[in-house]
């Protein structure tokens, strides 16, 4: 017989902004290019949706932990993280 579970503490944290990538435009006869680091990406959201199919809060109430993925690192020649 499976457990019934309607009540759960969650833990979830937002995932990281990515670092941004500092660069400068190089090119030939050109002295001062100017910068060209591309941003880095945004972290993750945490966002809790309700399913009314859902009849137990069973597999939260074992790992309650949850986190989003962080932001990926912004490259040069402007190109911004994912």
């Amino acid at each position: 017989m499976a457990s019934f579970v309607d009540r759960v503490t969650l833990h979830a944290s937002a995932g990281k902004g990515g670092d941004g990538c500092i660069s400068v435009h190089r090119e030939k006869f050109v002295p001062l290019g100017g910068p060209d680091g591309g941003s880095g990406g945004r972290g993750g959201d945490v966002i809790l949706v309700v399913d009314a199919n859902v009849t137990t809060l069973l597999d939260f109430h074992h790992s309650p932990h949850r986190n989003a993925s962080s932001g990926r690192q912004g490259h040069g020649s402007l190109k911004n993280g994912a």
